[in-house]
Protein backbone atom coordinates (compact mmCIF):
# COMPACT_ATOMS: atom_id res chain seq x y z
CA UNK A 1 0.00 0.00 0.00
CA UNK A 2 2.57 2.67 0.67
CA UNK A 3 4.69 1.18 -2.29
CA UNK A 4 1.54 2.12 -4.67
CA UNK A 5 1.11 5.67 -2.41
CA UNK A 6 4.51 6.15 -2.95
CA UNK A 7 4.15 5.95 -6.61
CA UNK A 8 1.08 7.93 -6.87
CA UNK A 9 2.92 10.81 -5.24
CA UNK A 10 5.65 10.03 -7.74
CA UNK A 11 3.71 10.81 -10.79
CA UNK A 12 1.60 13.69 -9.57
CA UNK A 13 4.47 15.66 -8.91
CA UNK A 14 6.05 14.42 -12.31
CA UNK A 15 2.47 15.46 -14.20
CA UNK A 16 2.81 18.76 -11.94
CA UNK A 17 6.19 19.38 -13.05
CA UNK A 18 5.35 18.76 -16.87
CA UNK A 19 2.52 20.84 -17.39
CA UNK A 20 4.07 23.60 -15.33
CA UNK A 21 7.23 24.07 -18.13
CA UNK A 22 4.86 23.43 -20.92
CA UNK A 23 2.68 26.76 -19.45
CA UNK A 24 5.27 28.45 -18.90
CA UNK A 25 6.70 27.55 -22.48
CA UNK A 26 4.28 28.52 -24.29
CA UNK A 27 3.03 31.64 -22.35
CA UNK A 28 6.25 33.16 -22.71
CA UNK A 29 6.34 32.22 -26.50
CA UNK A 30 2.60 33.68 -27.05
CA UNK A 31 3.24 36.60 -24.83
CA UNK A 32 3.04 39.83 -26.92
CA UNK A 33 1.67 38.20 -30.46
CA UNK A 34 -1.04 39.23 -32.27
CA UNK A 35 -3.21 36.88 -30.17
CA UNK A 36 -3.80 40.25 -27.22
CA UNK A 37 -7.55 41.12 -26.64
CA UNK A 38 -8.37 43.95 -29.21
CA UNK A 39 -9.18 47.09 -27.72
CA UNK A 40 -12.64 48.79 -28.47
CA UNK A 41 -12.97 52.50 -29.98
CA UNK A 42 -14.21 54.95 -27.97
CA UNK A 43 -17.91 55.93 -29.23
CA UNK A 44 -18.81 59.96 -28.93
CA UNK A 45 -22.11 61.47 -29.08
CA UNK A 46 -22.10 62.65 -32.88
CA UNK A 47 -20.66 58.60 -33.45
CA UNK A 48 -23.96 57.58 -32.09
CA UNK A 49 -26.23 59.57 -33.87
CA UNK A 50 -24.62 58.93 -37.16
CA UNK A 51 -26.23 56.08 -39.32
CA UNK A 52 -24.97 55.09 -42.86
CA UNK A 53 -21.64 56.51 -42.44
CA UNK A 54 -18.67 54.37 -43.21
CA UNK A 55 -16.97 52.62 -39.93
CA UNK A 56 -13.48 54.12 -38.29
CA UNK A 57 -12.20 50.52 -37.89
CA UNK A 58 -13.33 47.35 -38.75
CA UNK A 59 -13.48 44.99 -35.19
CA UNK A 60 -13.21 41.63 -37.72
CA UNK A 61 -11.52 41.93 -41.20
CA UNK A 62 -12.14 39.05 -43.77
CA UNK A 63 -9.34 37.37 -46.36
CA UNK A 64 -9.86 38.85 -49.84
CA UNK A 65 -10.05 35.40 -51.22
CA UNK A 66 -13.93 35.79 -50.47
CA UNK A 67 -14.47 37.79 -54.03
CA UNK A 68 -13.56 36.57 -57.36
CA UNK A 69 -11.19 38.07 -59.84
CA UNK A 70 -12.77 40.05 -62.50
CA UNK A 71 -12.18 37.32 -65.03
CA UNK A 72 -14.61 35.23 -63.31
CA UNK A 73 -18.27 36.25 -63.97
CA UNK A 74 -21.25 34.71 -62.14
CA UNK A 75 -23.60 32.13 -64.18
CA UNK A 76 -27.31 32.13 -63.55
CA UNK A 77 -28.03 29.08 -65.86
CA UNK A 78 -30.46 26.80 -64.34
CA UNK A 79 -32.38 29.19 -61.93
CA UNK A 80 -36.03 30.88 -62.84
CA UNK A 81 -35.89 34.44 -63.87
CA UNK A 82 -35.39 37.08 -61.16
CA UNK A 83 -38.05 39.22 -59.81
CA UNK A 84 -36.71 42.54 -58.81
CA UNK A 85 -37.39 43.99 -55.82
CA UNK A 86 -37.17 47.58 -55.03
CA UNK A 87 -34.22 48.95 -52.72
CA UNK A 88 -36.78 51.27 -50.75
CA UNK A 89 -34.59 50.38 -47.97
CA UNK A 90 -31.22 52.26 -48.86
CA UNK A 91 -29.76 54.62 -46.65
CA UNK A 92 -28.12 57.88 -47.78
CA UNK A 93 -24.77 59.44 -46.32
CA UNK A 94 -22.65 62.38 -48.57
CA UNK A 95 -19.36 61.12 -48.11
CA UNK A 96 -15.68 62.93 -49.72
CA UNK A 97 -16.23 60.09 -53.14
CA UNK A 98 -20.13 59.91 -53.56
CA UNK A 99 -22.80 58.59 -51.42
CA UNK A 100 -22.89 55.53 -49.36
CA UNK A 101 -25.89 54.03 -49.75
CA UNK A 102 -26.56 50.32 -47.70
CA UNK A 103 -29.46 47.53 -49.01
CA UNK A 104 -30.56 45.46 -46.50
CA UNK A 105 -32.00 42.41 -47.62
CA UNK A 106 -33.39 38.95 -46.71
CA UNK A 107 -29.86 37.46 -47.18
CA UNK A 108 -27.95 40.74 -45.55
CA UNK A 109 -26.49 43.59 -46.43
CA UNK A 110 -24.60 45.01 -49.21
CA UNK A 111 -23.55 48.61 -48.74
CA UNK A 112 -21.99 50.68 -51.95
CA UNK A 113 -19.73 54.01 -52.00
CA UNK A 114 -21.47 55.14 -55.18
CA UNK A 115 -19.87 58.16 -56.77
CA UNK A 116 -20.78 59.74 -60.14
CA UNK A 117 -18.72 57.15 -62.67
CA UNK A 118 -18.08 54.62 -60.66
CA UNK A 119 -19.02 52.69 -57.07
CA UNK A 120 -17.30 50.36 -54.99
CA UNK A 121 -18.27 47.63 -52.27
CA UNK A 122 -17.94 48.96 -48.44
CA UNK A 123 -18.82 45.84 -46.53
CA UNK A 124 -21.22 43.18 -47.44
CA UNK A 125 -22.83 41.28 -44.35
CA UNK A 126 -24.32 37.73 -44.88
CA UNK A 127 -27.55 37.69 -42.78
CA UNK A 128 -28.03 34.63 -40.13
CA UNK A 129 -27.80 31.17 -41.92
CA UNK A 130 -26.64 32.50 -45.46
CA UNK A 131 -23.49 32.45 -47.30
CA UNK A 132 -22.37 35.41 -49.38
CA UNK A 133 -20.29 35.24 -52.94
CA UNK A 134 -18.52 38.76 -54.38
CA UNK A 135 -17.65 39.05 -57.88
CA UNK A 136 -16.09 42.59 -59.09
CA UNK A 137 -14.87 44.03 -62.55
CA UNK A 138 -14.33 47.26 -63.81
CA UNK A 139 -17.76 48.31 -64.43
CA UNK A 140 -20.02 46.38 -61.71
CA UNK A 141 -20.00 44.13 -58.59
CA UNK A 142 -22.22 41.76 -57.73
CA UNK A 143 -22.92 40.30 -54.29
CA UNK A 144 -25.36 37.16 -53.99
CA UNK A 145 -26.60 35.84 -50.27
CA UNK A 146 -27.30 31.94 -50.62
CA UNK A 147 -29.22 29.71 -48.91
CA UNK A 148 -30.39 26.51 -49.84
CA UNK A 149 -32.03 27.13 -52.85
CA UNK A 150 -32.95 30.97 -52.18
CA UNK A 151 -30.52 33.57 -53.65
CA UNK A 152 -30.80 37.17 -53.34
CA UNK A 153 -28.35 39.37 -55.51
CA UNK A 154 -27.57 42.74 -55.70
CA UNK A 155 -26.08 44.55 -59.00
CA UNK A 156 -24.43 47.15 -59.25
CA UNK A 157 -23.16 48.37 -62.58
CA UNK A 158 -21.88 52.02 -64.11
CA UNK A 159 -20.90 51.03 -67.46
CA UNK A 160 -24.03 52.64 -68.92
CA UNK A 161 -24.00 56.00 -67.08
CA UNK A 162 -23.79 56.95 -63.06
CA UNK A 163 -23.83 53.65 -60.56
CA UNK A 164 -27.56 52.17 -60.31
CA UNK A 165 -28.15 49.09 -58.18
CA UNK A 166 -30.37 46.50 -58.54
CA UNK A 167 -31.80 43.85 -55.81
CA UNK A 168 -33.14 40.60 -57.32
CA UNK A 169 -34.37 37.25 -55.46
CA UNK A 170 -34.81 34.33 -56.62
Amino acid sequence: MRRGLVHILAWSLATGAAVTLSWWGVHTVMAGTAYDPPRALPITAADATTQGSKPLASATSRPPAASASPSDKPSATGSPAPSRKPASNATVSPTASGQVKSYDTTGGRAVFDLGRTSATLVSATPGTGWSMQVWKTETWIRVEYSKGADRVSVFCTWHDGPPHVEVNTY
